[in-house]
């Protein structure tokens, strides 16, 4: 019994750190490219005339920003937040009630 729960406990502190590994990519591809992406856009507006305020402050470079910002909000708070709302062993108890439904429908077929 002793094995199964450190391979449990294992299991677990390996899918957490899965998690919070996605994520953090998630956040650097966010960075990195949205930085570019701003800097090309605004060295462009600046080339078309713009002053580096109106460049900076664009509608497009900020709406980029802001809705992939969402995306990251969204994908931090099913890290970070969901686990401490729903339990660290969520997903095994539900596992667990999936196979124990499917085991009994089985069993009336």
């Amino acid at each position: 019994m002793e094995k199964k729960d450190t391979h449990l406990k294992y299991q677990r502190a390996k899918n957490k750190v899965e998690k919070l590994k996605r994520f953090y990519s998630h956040l650097t591809v966010y960075l990195i490219a949205n930085t570019l992406v701003s800097t090309f856009k605004i060295i462009r507006n600046i080339k078309n005339g713009e002053t580096f305020n109106e460049a900076f402050f664009d509608f497009g470079t900020f709406f980029v920003w802001t809705v992939w910002g969402l995306a990251i909000a969204i994908h931090a708070f099913s890290v970070f937040i969901m686990p401490l709302l729903v339990g660290e062993d969520w997903e095994e108890r539900k596992i667990e009630e999936i196979m124990k439904e499917e085991m009994s429908n089985k069993s009336k077929y």
